[in-house]
């Protein structure tokens, strides 16, 4: 099944790893220094691809070609809703 993520992008729901909030999983403590760690080494890798063309509220990171992070408008409640309505 295909996962639309915004704009034009859409991913295999086998190849999703985990959907995570921006504003929880970057919240304060160990979390954020971990999570932005994360980020900041995908960006420098060239694995984030950045769908949101506005506000990110949420990142999904996939098995895609290595480890994609693609970070959305969508919510992660709006992204699970899509999921289940295939």
């Amino acid at each position: 099944m295909l996962i639309h993520l915004g704009q034009d992008f859409v991913v295999r729901d086998r190849e999703i790893l985990g959907v995570f909030d921006l504003d929880t999983a970057t919240d304060a403590g160990q979390k954020e220094k971990l999570t932005d760690a994360f980020l900041r080494r995908a960006q420098r890798e060239g694995a984030v691809v950045d769908v949101s063309g506005a506000m990110p509220k949420s990142f999904v990171l996939t098995d895609f070609a290595g480890e994609t992070v693609y970070i959305t408008q969508l919510s992660t409640g709006a992204l699970r809703r899509r999921a289940h309505n295939f």
